[in-house]
């Protein structure tokens, strides 16, 4: 059975000094025993289950908010030391208590007591259970300091775990940083050394493509200026060279002039006095007849040569 001992005061004996005790079995919904002593007389009563739910019903208040009440007001001694007003009638033995909100106040219940013949046996099992009940508390306070020691070693100990594990990290991270760094400067290094490679490799080469151009625009050059000044007669010895001309395409096309010039005197036939019409079109060989030394010959004095598949159908129109 446990028990609860509070101290009250009661409105009609202000300054006398009641003790209330309350012991019930299971719940406090399920009846209790009450009991009240001012240190020289005792009085005491059990409230059954049906009291219990009778009182609420009166008060129009579910059974649980009523047994909550009855807790704070006989048991828990909640709220401010006003909150609950207790009275004691002697002559009836009518034990009841209010509950006040501000300016108004409503019952909570009215309990009948019987006087005990022998009030010193209570005082006497009051302070008993009060001892008891002061070590079960100590108790309970030793376990709990106990508890609360471990507890705070426990967080001591997880607390400098953590603080090494943050130093580790720490730790890891500026060594990871410093290698970090080292492959980073060792990557940059690695590849400011083949940009400078590829460099130097690329360098020969543009002067090799420029030097090679250079001398192809000047044989390109030359090769025209000695074209310029050469015949087409079929009786001149003096045909560049196939060799000196620089494109392939040139001197096939050269040599397959002299061939038609040779082949078409060959036959006995004779140029006419008015000479050929020379090209117009873009791309073609521009130059100018001019009279031989020998009569009816004419020779064609080349500028240039541009040397194509067109060019080469133009030349045998204008021979045949």
């Amino acid at each position: 059975m446990e028990r609860k001992v509070s101290r009250i005061c009661l409105a009609s004996e202000p300054d006398i000094i009641h003790f209330l005790q309350v012991a019930w079995e299971k719940t406090l919904g399920s009846g209790f025993v009450i009991t009240l002593t001012d240190g020289q007389s005792a009085w005491t009563g059990t409230v059954s289950e049906s009291e219990i739910s009778q009182e609420a019903d009166d008060m129009a208040l579910e059974k649980e908010k009523y047994v909550d009440e009855l807790r704070k007001a006989l048991i828990s001694g909640g709220g401010p030391a006003d909150a609950y007003k207790f009275d004691f009638s002697r002559e009836s033995c009518n034990f009841s208590f209010e509950k006040n909100l501000k300016d108004v106040s409503f019952r909570l219940g009215s309990f009948n007591l019987e006087k005990v013949a022998s009030p010193a046996l209570v005082i006497r099992k009051l302070i008993c259970d009060c001892l008891d009940t002061i070590t079960e508390n100590q108790a309970k306070n030793e376990h709990l300091q106990k508890e609360n020691e471990r507890l705070l070693r426990d967080w001591n100990d997880v607390q400098g775990r953590f603080e090494k594990c943050v130093s580790a990290k720490e730790a890891v991270e500026t060594d990871l940083y410093k290698r970090f760094i080292l492959v980073l400067n060792e990557k940059k290094a690695k590849i400011r050394s083949l940009h400078k490679l590829l460099n130097e490799v690329q360098e020969p080469e543009k002067n090799i493509e420029h030097e090679r151009e250079t001398t192809t625009c000047s044989e390109m050059t030359a090769d025209r200026d000695a074209i310029y000044d050469e015949s087409t007669d079929e009786e001149s010895e003096n045909l560049p060279d196939p060799s000196v001309l620089a494109p392939g395409k040139r001197n096939t096309f050269i040599t397959f002039v002299e061939y038609l010039t040779r082949a078409y005197y060959s036959k006995g036939r004779r140029l006419t006095a008015v000479p050929p019409r020379r090209p117009q079109k873009r791309g073609f060989n521009r130059g100018r007849w001019v009279r031989g030394e020998e009569k009816g010959k004419w020779q064609f004095k080349l500028k240039y040569l541009s040397l194509t598949q067109s060019l080469r159908s133009k030349s045998m129109k204008l021979l045949f």
